[in-house]
C-alpha cells in the first residue's frame, strides 16, 4: 500500500487555477530552455520516500482536498533565494477526488491509502469534476458534497 502526501495548495481557488498556475509554470521553465516538469519545492525532504514510490500528493484547495497528482520523485533543488529545498517531482495529470474538508495545517503531512479520498470517476454519476468551480465550491460550502 503506498503512502501519499497532503498539502495546501495556497493561492489557488479551483482545480482550474492550479492547473493553469502550472500550465504557465511549464511553459517559462520551456522558455528558459529547461527541461519542462511540475514539482512543488519543500523545506523538510520526506524521511520515508521509499514508502512514497506509486503514491500521489493530495491538494488542499480552500479547505478542501479536491485534487491529486502522482508522485514522480524527489531532487534536491534551491530555492530562489538560493537556501536548499527538495523539489517533489509530479505528474502533470491532475486527478479530481472525491472531496473532503481538511483544516488548515503548516507543510505536509503524510496521508495513508485509507485515509485518502477516493478518484472521482467519469461516468458513474459522481463526477463532480464537470461542474464549474464556484458550483463545486457552493455544494462543498453547503455540506452536499
Amino acid at each position: 500500500m503506498a503512502l501519499n502526501i497532503i498539502k495546501l495548495c495556497v493561492g489557488a481557488a479551483s482545480i482550474e487555477d492550479l492547473a493553469q498556475w502550472q500550465k504557465e509554470r511549464l511553459r517559462e521553465q520551456k522558455a528558459r530552455g529547461e527541461t519542462p516538469r511540475v514539482f512543488h519545492g519543500t523545506l523538510q525532504t520526506p524521511k520515508r520516500k521509499a514508502e512514497l514510490k506509486g503514491g500521489s500528493l493530495y491538494w488542499v484547495i480552500k479547505g478542501v482536498v479536491q485534487v491529486r497528482q502522482a508522485l514522480v520523485g524527489f531532487e534536491d533543488g534551491t530555492k530562489e533565494d538560493g537556501s536548499p529545498c527538495c523539489l517533489i517531482l509530479l505528474d502533470r495529470k491532475l486527478v479530481p477526488v472525491r472531496p473532503v474538508p481538511r483544516r488548515a495545517f503548516q507543510g505536509w503531512r503524510y496521508l495513508t491509502e485509507d485515509d485518502a479520498p477516493p478518484d472521482l470517476v467519469q461516468g458513474r454519476g459522481d463526477d463532480l469534476s464537470a461542474l464549474p468551480p464556484e458550483m463545486r465550491r457552493a455544494l462543498i460550502e453547503l455540506g452536499l458534497i
